[in-house]
């Protein structure tokens, strides 16, 4: 019986948090509920900042659902005063049975998955039809079984799936050199003066939708006068919808896949390529800045493994003025970007630095003391993004007036959108994010090519002077690329897109593939798959290139 009743509990504490859970994801609890378990201190802070009703919604729900549950199973088949041993245990038997065809849930001849009950275009609607309960138990079975995660979309030989990934990555012509490492090939700087200093400040969760100048809400001034200095993206697109999604793509250039992201897989916590292990081996100081804790999200352990030499996380902040349930507000954050870049720039070495945000979060607290013009409830989602910019704005016009400004290349760029919902298989404007480069001798001009968040730690490479052989298939954008070479993946759940200028393919699990029209936003007419064949073997295999790629250890460097 007491089995029963902690079944019944956890069937309605599911149901119960699915709500909340659905407004922050616009899905059923999946995946994302069981990852972050691992980081009590921070999920448990942030859920208590924010979330009090949906805890005291929980609680009063589980104590409901155990209390009547022991009072209706008491008196049932399973109470001690039950009849006959027989009894007993023709019921016991006939419970077993059920319990099997209930996790089957299928007559047919393979068990029951989501893809089954797939009969919409809309993910939540899609996620609706399952019980929460078996969507994060699903979860956490593809979770434990990585290597198999491509077959989502079907096989291909490893040939088929190397050919597909040189030709989406192909510029110039440029030879790939190697069958060990199948895109390895040497790239040529377009800059060939003195080693310039390289930083990504990675912008959390800043959609595009927010951006004044790329026809979102006016939330960051800042940010669109600093448009007008540099090199702006207008087109530019994250590769999926979490953090380590976007330190994935920009420090280590590597495509996405229905997988978790290298930063949190085991076989990529070494010998696997990334910005700062290819600038170690030329001379280049590499760094990791953070507000908060290094740990979350298996950042350390991957940056230290592969290339990091210094992180400068919460823990080693002096006397930051405001932390919040995510670590340093955003000016603590910039102020000790700015210390150190001012100590880096007296060394004979150049250097490189990932400076990562955090305030623009939930439960978006942030300090008084960025004047930014706040509106309604302060604590919110559009007023977090006010201060994130205010505090960015501060930054760079402090580095600006440095020594070390003129020597490095800035690249300002958001990890993905908050809260990527949307009625579409992939929700297109929910992926586009600003991008901007700028810094000592970079002009400033406006680009409208569609750029994925891959195609900058090339590009930065060139910018800075870096010449070398890497694995990278991202496009250098200080070259021409072709229209129809021009694309970006995004990875949407179980959803892979390839989005080309005028037209998507979406692959689905175990489904049949779908091509749409779209217009940068949205998807817009179905088109028939049949006339795009070829086109959609090679999305497939850019598809399975990262699966393929990380089992085999296949991204890494020639030395």
């Amino acid at each position: 019986m007491t089995w029963l009743v902690l079944a019944l509990v956890l069937v309605v504490y599911m149901e119960v948090v699915t709500p909340e859970f659905i407004l922050e994801y616009d899905t059923r609890p999946n995946r994302l509920f069981i990852d972050y378990l691992i980081y009590p201190q921070e999920v448990f802070s942030m859920l208590w900042q924010g979330y009090k009703l949906a805890i005291l919604c929980a609680v009063c729900g589980i104590a409901l659902a155990y209390f009547l549950g022991k009072k209706l199973l008491s008196g049932g088949l399973l109470s001690a005063n039950t009849g006959a041993t027989g009894t007993k245990l023709g019921f016991t038997i006939l419970m077993l049975l059920v319990c099997v065809l209930v996790t089957r849930s299928s007559l047919q001849h393979r068990p029951f998955n989501p893809s089954m009950v797939y009969f919409s275009n809309d993910n939540l609607v899609n996620s609706l039809v399952l019980n929460s309960g078996y969507s994060v138990l699903y979860a956490a079975h593809n979770t434990s079984s990585e290597a198999q995660a491509s077959d989502l979309y079907g096989r291909m030989r490893d040939e088929e799936v190397i050919a597909s990934v040189r030709d989406g990555a192909d510029q110039s012509g440029v030879p790939f050199e190697s069958d060990e490492i199948p895109t390895l090939r040497t790239h040529r700087a377009s800059y060939q003066g003195r080693a310039k200093n390289i930083v990504i400040l990675l912008q959390e969760s800043l959609g595009a939708r927010y951006v004044g100048s790329l026809g979102g809400e006016n939330l960051t001034p800042n940010l669109d006068a600093l448009m007008e200095k540099g090199w702006r993206f207008s087109n530019a697109y994250a590769t999926g919808t979490r953090s380590v999604r976007g330190i994935e793509a920009v420090f280590t250039g590597f495509s996405p896949g229905p997988s978790r992201s290298v930063v949190k897989l085991d076989k990529s916590q070494s010998d696997f390529f990334t910005l700062a292990s290819f600038l170690e081996k030329h001379d280049y100081f590499t760094q990791f800045i953070y507000g908060g804790e290094s740990h979350f999200d298996n950042m350390k352990s991957f940056f230290l493994g592969n290339g990091v030499e210094d992180i400068e996380d919460l823990t080693k902040f002096a006397n930051p003025k405001f932390v919040g349930s995510w670590g340093a507000s955003d000016q603590d954050l910039y102020e000790e970007a700015h210390k150190q870049f001012l100590a880096l720039s007296k060394r004979s070495q150049p250097f490189f630095s990932l400076v990562f945000s955090t305030s623009n979060h939930s439960p978006w607290e942030f300090p008084d003391s960025c004047p930014a013009s706040y509106t309604g409830d302060r604590a919110s989602r559009e007023n977090a993004v006010r201060y994130a910019d205010c505090a960015l704005g501060e930054f760079i016009r402090k580095a600006e007036k440095s020594d070390y400004w003129k020597d490095t290349v800035f690249l300002i760029i958001a990890d993905h959108d908050s809260r990527v919902t949307g009625s579409n298989l992939v929700p297109i404007d929910r992926f586009r994010i600003p991008a901007l480069i700028l810094g000592g001798g970079i002009p400033a001009k406006s680009d409208s090519r569609l750029v994925s968040q891959i195609d900058f730690p090339t590009t930065l490479l060139s910018l800075a002077g870096v010449s070398g052989k890497h694995p990278l298939i991202g496009f250098d954008l200080t070259k021409e690329v072709a229209v129809d070479k021009q694309r970006a993946m995004l990875q949407y759940g179980d959803n892979f897109s390839w989005l080309g200028v005028d037209h998507a393919v979406i692959l689905r699990p175990q489904l049949p593939p779908k091509v749409y029209t779209h217009d940068g936003s949205h998807l817009l007419r179905e088109l028939e798959a049949g006339g795009y064949t070829d086109e959609i073997a090679h999305v497939r295999g850019n598809a399975l290139w990262s699966n393929l790629a990380y089992t085999k250890g296949l991204y890494r460097l020639p030395y």
